[in-house]
């Protein structure tokens, strides 16, 4: 299920997620019992290398974790195979996850773009319906040199986080970032939208931090942040800054209303009282809408 993208990759293009992975979100492998847990690449591209290099990442903090990659174009995975090894395996398939048991992590990267708003709504609640209980889908878009990247986390219960990420020596400004947007947010960087009023203010807070520049580019980055984190719900703190990431939960900068192609109906696996929308419109605010 899906459509074949352009499978362009490239060694380490992915090292900036798969960071922020193992930095913030190992407890997916170490907190779980029984079974290996299992992880899965979706949309590997023309080569698996970007699939080898999470599994070996994975593996240095649980070493019987497994991973398979995953790509709709069958002569993508015949070329896979002979990258097998013991925890990894490269099959045919997409959004449906066909795998062995729920995995508790999917990254699916430079994946979604090709699609319409709507479709890539429909592939969020697909692939958050096929997760492990406490599971995460990573999507987002990068670079083809993965120096600029931004990523939505997600549980099944829909979106969780917002991370933007740069490696900030060849950053002009934070909104250059705004091309790598995922779909649910790229065509909301617009007046009106919380995604552009975002974008606008780290803009703002870059240009005061820029006596910081003197000390170098991270100390700019770090400053900028601080100051952002006075208006905006910024996550994490300067361990995270330092890296060139921040991250910001979804409802900071989600879409001001749902699309209106968009299927009106939350994942099956999303908690009661979920919005409908939830996927990818704001949740009702507090004494509104019920």
């Amino acid at each position: 299920m899906g459509v074949i993208t352009r499978g362009t990759t490239a060694p380490n293009r992915l090292r900036r997620v798969d960071r922020w992975l193992l930095g913030t979100r190992s407890g997916l492998l170490r907190g779980r019992g029984g079974a290996a847990p299992l992880a899965v690449d979706l949309g590997f591209g023309s080569s698996p290398i970007t699939a080898v290099e999470l599994f070996l990442r994975l593996r240095t903090v649980r070493r019987d974790v497994e991973l398979t990659g995953l790509e709709i174009d069958p002569e993508r995975v015949a070329a896979a195979r002979p990258y097998t090894r013991p925890g990894l395996r490269f099959e045919v398939g997409g959004f449906e996850l066909p795998v062995a048991r729920p995995p508790v992590l999917v990254r699916a990267f430079n994946v979604l773009r090709q699609y319409d708003e709507a479709a890539a709504a429909e592939a969020w609640r697909s692939l958050c319906s096929g997760l492990a209980s406490g599971g995460l889908l990573v999507e987002g878009t990068c670079s083809e040199n993965g120096r600029r990247a931004v990523w939505v986390a997600l549980s099944p219960g829909g979106p969780l986080t917002v991370t933007f990420a740069a490696h900030l020596g060849s950053l002009e400004r934070p909104s250059v970032l705004a091309e790598r947007l995922p779909k649910a947010l790229i065509h909301r960087n617009v007046d009106g939208e919380p995604v552009h009023a975002f974008l606008n203010a780290f803009d703002r807070a870059w240009d005061r931090a820029a006596p910081y520049g003197a000390y170098g580019s991270r100390q700019r980055w770090v400053a900028a942040a601080e100051r952002l984190a006075e208006d905006w719900p910024v996550r994490d703190g300067r361990r995270r800054w330092r890296l060139g990431e921040l991250t910001v939960p979804w409802s900071a900068v989600a879409p001001a209303t749902a699309p209106s192609t968009a299927p009106s109906t939350a994942p099956s696996t999303a908690p009661s009282g979920a919005p409908p929308a939830g996927l990818l419109g704001r949740p009702p605010e507090k004494g509104k809408d019920g």
